[in-house]
Parts: structure tokens; C-alpha cells; sequence
């Protein structure tokens, strides 16, 4: 072993032997629901790690509900206190607190020699602290870094990731400006917000109509108020004030009982608390005004509200976890990642616009979105801190452009891979899997389909969850649920809106709800063909092809139709019933009711039907072909007859075969396809009569149409996978 190897090992053992010091700083109530989380992880590890809380800004000022008290409620121990805040509320003031926490920090931090030092966010409170341990060679741990916002905030956030050693990062794009700022991507971890392994969990408290009473009256129930929570922008204070006016003057008219909070420390504060006294909200019946709400009881308040009003990053980031519709005013927010629970009134002259979005937005509920995090981001970032060689020599490394795009998907709790839950709900099995970003279904999951409505949403439930626990083992990230199902869907609502003869009950049954309210995910639903239709589209012989069909082949014929890159679902939802396509007017009954149909011919239960006629006639049978009393003449006896020469089942599959060829030559002759994909079971045995069909009876210019067999094991998971991974709730403004 080399002496280097020696010392590498021995600097190891020691450090398995010391526990890592972890100074936890907080500056305001805000970015406390966002470390405290952590700090109870490392609390909960004190075997591993030494936690040093040190407390500072408006954490200390009455006017702002001297917060410190909830975090000795939180039974931590505060090792240093330090008054930083130069009243006045101006930019001045804002400049000169920050002087003075660079005086008073030094000591402290000297005091408490951290091995690391955790900011959060982007208040001029944390750039402070950033700065002093820089200077005084303490490792910073950032978090929150890489986020866009549009105002001064951005500025001191990035300087503060420029003075960091390491970052946790909520979300892909955050990530990926920090690497284009130069940032060390090993040296960065996307963790997800911690705030949300709290809210996920604790949002459903039994006692949450209790806390809706006690902080608004009595008489107010669940989805019947609004929250507010506007702050100043300090790189434009005059049109924040004046936002803020029209915002009081539009709640006022709306009527509705309201909780607002006071506004943070920021330049413009001061200004703003007087509009909201000149306007008497604090006498007003329908308002309550308050300092601070504690975190746990706040969360209640937010998913339970009919609608959150302001500019306060919680309405963009927490809200959208319980799908509460929120209206972002003005510029404070810009650049955020918004999920569609969001309406952004960027600017008004009266209170009117503002007013009309509180008539679109008030009681409304939206897909649960889990952009900013997916419940286990602490794990993620103690194991982070755990990995921090404190051997490595502090001064940082900046990696300078090029920045590679593709980063190695195998570094270790660095980067996951992008996946999603799809579920697929046949009329035997219910099959669920984590499906990555290429295809692979990364894990399977399968039970048979219970009966009843309820059971099979408890069943579905159950594998859902157990999923998503194994995905953070498995390194991967969850974007959204995907479900593929029989019948008549509407992908819009989520709604099963007639269901197949398999699935009884399935009808007019809103399958998204209660999927997302209880992962906290956004959730897509389709028809099975269409779903099978989408992974052709992605992962499939559809892939780059403007123009396609896709044709179930299985116990029923179905299908979906991709016209100009986009899935056609038609006015009422039943665009692509392929199956359903007449070909005869004296053709045998099918199930929907109707004669003729290609499913009355091609389908696997219409070629069962067909075998067991064959058998009761005695004429299924041939030579090497046995069927014994308790098994069940299926499609397959038909299927092994004709290929031992039984001219009956020839006969039978031959007019099957040209039934489908017909049904798709009339589907040539009206979209004009470029491509038709045969899924299914049935695929290789219809393959040659479809083209033999088209060929006979296409017109000239359609007869060169491609016919491919589809290679894909598992259409209808990867379908239902590929509607999240190509449509997840995310929108940059």
C-alpha cells in the first residue's frame, strides 16, 4: 500500500470517529420551515453529526413575532443569538445590517469552529453569513442556490453560490444554471426542497379544521378563505406598494374571509405595513392580520385554502404539493418554476384584473405538483454531508465552459434518473412500474384486479406507494403517475368516462384525484390504445414519424392515431376506435352493440368465439392437437389448427386478417398515415393479410404505406410513462 493510501485510510478512521459539526444558521421565519427539517435529521443522527444552531435577523425583532421562540419549541439548543438588524426598513438599513452581521459573526463562528456551515437561500441576512465563513475558510453548504426569481434576490443568491463549497438544489434547472455558473457538479446534489418532507407528511392533520377556526372564526370552513402574503420588491418599491394597494382593494371587494400576513424585513416593508393600516384591514371583519404562523399550522391554512394571493415564494413552490390555485403578483417570482395551479397577474393599473383573477382562481383544485420536491430531500442531503471528504483542500474549483449537457447518470445520489410511475389497468391484472426516461422499466409490479371500485383505488394506491419507496433506492426520481385503461376516456379531467365490458363499474369515474391527492403527484390518464399509440410516438418504430397509426391487436381491436406529432382524442373522446370500424353491414354482433365491426372479425375473443364453434362442431381438431375437458377453448387452438394445416381456422384467420385490412385501408384513404404500427398478440399473424389487403384494395397512392410489426414488450406501461415524461406539470415564466 502507497504511503498516499495510508494516510487516506488513517484521515478515514478518524473521521469515523468525530462527529461532523454542522452549524445551522437562520435568519427569518421563512427559511426556518426550510432547515428546520434538517435539523431535526441531524439531531435524530447525533451519533454522526454535532449540530450548532446560531439565530440572527428578524428572527430577534417583536415587530416580526420574535420567531427564535419556535425554534426552542423545537427543543434546540441556540449556541449564539446575534441582534443584526438596523431598523428603518429601507436600503440603507438593509445595507448597513449587513455590516454589522460581518462584525458580530466572526466571533461566533470562531467560537463554534463548524466543519461546515448550512445558508439558505437569498436574503441579505445569508449573504453575510456566507461571506464571513468564506473569508474564514468554513465549507458552505448552500441550499436553494440556482433558482430564478427576477429581482435583487437573484443577485445575492448567486453571489452566495459563488461563495459556497457545496449546494442542494430543489429542482433539475436549478441545477443545471448552477453548472452553467461554473459551479463543481459533484459538488452539487439535487435533493429537493426539505420544506416539503414536512408539508408531504404533515398536511393532513385531522385537527386542520380546528386550526382553520382558531386563526379565522368559527364560521369558516375548508376552501372558504384566502391566504396573503405580499413582500416588497426591493429593485422596484414603488410598484410593489402600489401592487400591493390593489391587491387590499381587490380582496376587500371579493368579500371573502382572508388571512394576511405581514410582510418580511425587505426595503418597503415599512410602507406597506401603512397602506394596510390606512385601509383599516386590521379592523376590517373579513381580515386577520398577523405577524407569524407557525410552519405546521401554516401548512393546514395554505392546502386547505380557496385560493393564496401575493408574491411570497411559498404561493409558487408549497401551494402547488396541494394543488391550492394561488395568483403570483407582480415581478417578485419571475423566472420561478410554476406548476399550473399558478396564475401570474404580472402587473395592474386598477384592482379589476386582479379581482377577475380571484373569480378564476377562488376554489378551484389542482393536480398535486411535486416540482420543488418529492418528500425526501433530508436523506438525500445528510448523506451528502456524510460524503464531504474534509481532507480536500478548501479553495474551490470552478469548472469554466464547455459545460457538457449530458452529465453521467451513475454518480452516486449526485444526479437520479428522471422516471415515472405507469400503471396499467387491465381487466385481470393491475400492473404498475418505474419507468425511466429511455424506456426501461426499471422495476414491475402485478396483482390481480380486484372487482369493486374502491378496492382496485386501495390496490392501485398500495403499489403506487410502495413504488415510490423503492424509486429513492433505485436512484430514481419520480415525476408524475401515468395510467393506461380500457374504455372511453377523458385525458383532460382524468375521467373514465364509459368503461370496456372487462372493468365494470368503471364509469364517469375520476381516476386522477384521488391518485394525486393521496401521492402528491401530478397524474395523466388515457385509453390503452392511446397510451400504446404515445410509446410508439417515443421509445417505438413511431419515434420521428409525423404521421402514424397504431393498431391494438389483443382481446379487443383498438388503437390511436398521431397526426402532425400530435395524439388525436377527438370532441367526445372517441377518436381511434379503430375497432369499431364497419366492414360488412351483415357481419357477425359485436360487443359495442353494432354488427360488422373489425373487433367482431380480428379480436382475440372473436377468434375464441370462432374455436369454439370449430370445437363443438368437432372440426378444431387435427393431428398433434389434443384439448382436455377442464381446459378452455381459446384463440391460441385456433391459432396452432391453422398452422397444422386445418382449413377451417385458415379460413377463419384469412377473413379475420382481411377484416383488419379493410378496416385499415379506409383508415388510409382518411388521414393518409405514413406509417401503421400492429400491436398486440395478434401483430405477426395479421402482418402479411394486412399488406396483401392494402395492396389490393388501397388506392395507388396509399398502397406504399409502411407495415410494421411493433418491437415494444410492454405498450401500454410505457404509454402511460411517456404521457409524464413528456408532459410533466412544468412551466418557466
Amino acid at each position: 500500500m502507497t504511503q498516499q493510501a495510508q494516510e487516506k485510510m488513517e484521515r478515514s478512521e478518524k473521521r469515523l470517529n468525530e462527529r461532523l459539526r454542522v452549524c445551522v444558521a437562520t435568519c427569518n421565519r421563512a427559511d426556518y420551515s426550510k432547515l428546520a427539517p434538517i435539523m431535526f435529521g441531524i439531531k435524530s443522527h447525533a451519533e454522526i453529526f454535532d449540530l450548532e444552531v446560531v439565530v440572527l435577523g428578524s428572527h430577534l425583532i417583536d415587530d416580526y413575532g420574535n420567531t427564535f421562540r419556535m425554534i426552542k419549541q423545537d427543543e434546540f439548543d441556540i449556541h449564539a443569538k446575534l441582534h443584526t438588524i438596523v431598523r428603518g426598513e429601507d436600503e440603507a438599513a438593509m445595507v448597513e445590517s449587513v455590516g454589522l452581521a460581518l462584525v458580530k459573526l466572526p466571533d461566533v463562528l470562531q467560537r463554534l469552529a463548524p466543519d461546515i456551515l448550512l445558508v439558505h437561500g437569498d436574503r441579505f441576512d445569508a449573504l453575510a453569513l456566507a461571506t464571513a465563513a468564506a473569508l474564514m475558510n468554513i465549507r458552505i453548504l448552500h441550499l436553494e442556490g440556482g433558482e430564478v426569481s427576477g429581482t435583487i434576490d437573484d443577485s445575492i443568491r448567486h453571489a452566495i453560490s459563488k461563495l459556497a463549497h457545496y449546494h442542494a438544489v430543489c429542482t433539475r434547472s436549478a441545477e443545471r444554471h448552477l453548472i452553467s455558473m461554473c459551479e463543481d457538479h459533484s459538488h452539487i446534489i439535487l435533493a429537493g426542497c426539505p420544506s416539503y418532507d414536512k408539508l408531504l407528511s404533515a398536511h393532513q392533520r385531522d385537527d386542520y379544521t380546528d386550526i382553520i377556526k382558531s386563526w379565522l372564526g368559527d364560521d369558516v370552513k375548508e376552501q372558504s378563505y384566502i391566504v396573503a402574503l405580499q413582500h416588497p420588491v426591493t429593485t422596484d418599491i414603488q410598484n410593489s406598494i402600489k401592487i400591493y394597494e390593489l391587491m387590499l382593494d381587490a380582496l376587500i371587494s371579493f368579500n371573502k374571509r382572508t388571512l394576511i400576513l405581514f410582510p418580511n424585513i425587505d426595503a418597503g416593508s415599512k410602507e406597506m405595513v401603512r397602506v394596510m393600516r390606512r385601509k383599516g384591514i386590521e379592523q376590517h371583519p373579513n381580515f386577520r392580520a398577523v405577524k407569524h404562523v407557525p410552519f405546521d399550522q401554516f401548512i393546514q391554512l395554505v392546502s386547505h385554502a380557496g385560493c393564496m394571493i401575493g408574491n411570497s415564494s411559498c404561493g409558487v413552490r408549497e401551494a402547488g404539493a396541494f394543488g391550492t390555485p394561488v395568483i403570483n403578483l407582480g415581478t417578485r417570482q419571475t423566472g420561478r418554476e410554476t406548476g399550473e395551479n399558478v396564475l401570474h397577474v404580472r402587473d395592474a393599473d386598477t384592482h379589476n384584473k386582479i379581482y377577475h383573477a380571484l373569480e378564476l382562481q377562488f376554489g378551484k383544485r389542482y393536480p398535486c405538483s411535486k416540482i420543488y420536491g418529492d418528500g425526501n430531500a433530508v436523506q438525500r442531503i445528510l448523506k451528502f454531508m456524510q460524503s464531504i471528504d474534509l481532507s480536500e483542500p478548501l479553495q474551490k474549483k470552478f469548472c469554466f465552459p464547455p459545460v457538457k449537457e449530458c452529465i453521467s447518470q451513475d454518480i452516486d445520489h449526485i444526479l437520479e434518473t428522471q422516471s415515472a410511475l405507469a400503471v396499467d389497468l387491465g381487466g385481470t391484472n393491475l400492473r404498475v412500474a418505474i419507468v425511466c426516461m429511455k424506456g426501461k422499466v426499471v422495476k414491475k409490479y402485478m396483482q390481480l384486479n380486484p372487482k369493486t371500485f374502491e378496492e382496485r383505488i386501495e390496490l392501485m394506491l398500495t403499489m403506487c406507494k410502495q413504488a415510490m419507496a423503492d424509486a429513492v433506492h433505485l436512484n430514481c426520481r419520480i415525476l408524475g403517475v401515468g395510467v393506461s385503461t380500457g374504455g372511453r376516456v377523458n385525458p383532460q379531467d382524468g375521467i373514465v368516462l364509459h368503461s370496456t365490458k372487462l372493468i365494470n363499474e368503471w364509469s364517469s369515474v375520476d381516476i386522477r384525484t384521488p391518485i394525486s391527492s393521496a401521492l402528491h403527484l401530478p397524474v395523466w390518464v388515457d385509453n390503452d390504445g392511446n397510451c400504446a399509440t404515445l410509446a410508439e410516438r417515443k421509445f417505438g418504430h413511431g419515434k420521428g414519424v409525423e404521421n402514424f397509426v397504431t393498431i391494438i391487436t389483443g382481446t379487443g381491436i383498438g388503437g390511436g392515431i398521431i397526426q402532425h406529432n400530435e395524439l388525436i382524442h377527438g370532441s367526445t373522446f372517441c377518436a381511434a376506435e379503430l375497432g369499431h370500424i364497419v366492414v360488412s353491414l351483415e357481419g357477425p354482433e359485436c360487443m359495442c352493440g353494432s354488427h360488422g365491426c373489425i373487433e367482431a372479425y380480428s379480436s382475440g375473443l372473436a377468434l375464441q368465439r370462432e374455436a369454439k364453434r370449430l370445437h363443438d362442431e368437432d372440426l378444431l381438431l387435427v393431428e398433434g392437437m389434443s384439448v382436455n375437458n377442464k381446459e378452455q377453448v381459446n384463440a391460441t387452438h385456433l391459432l396452432n389448427a391453422a398452422r397444422l394445416g386445418n382449413s377451417k381456422a385458415e379460413s377463419i384467420l384469412h377473413t379475420a386478417g382481411t377484416a383488419l385490412g379493410l378496416g385499415i385501408v379506409n383508415i388510409l384513404h382518411m388521414i393518409n398515415p405514413s406509417l401503421v404500427i400492429l400491436s398486440g398478440v395478434l401483430a405477426e399473424h395479421y402482418e402479411n393479410p394486412v399488406r396483401q389487403v392494402i395492396s389490393q384494395r388501397a388506392l395507388l397512392s396509399a398502397q406504399g404505406t409502411k407495415v410494421m410489426v411493433s418491437e415494444l414488450e410492454d405498450p401500454a406501461l410505457l404509454g402511460a410513462a411517456s404521457m409524464v415524461l413528456d408532459y410533466t406539470t412544468r412551466r418557466t415564466y
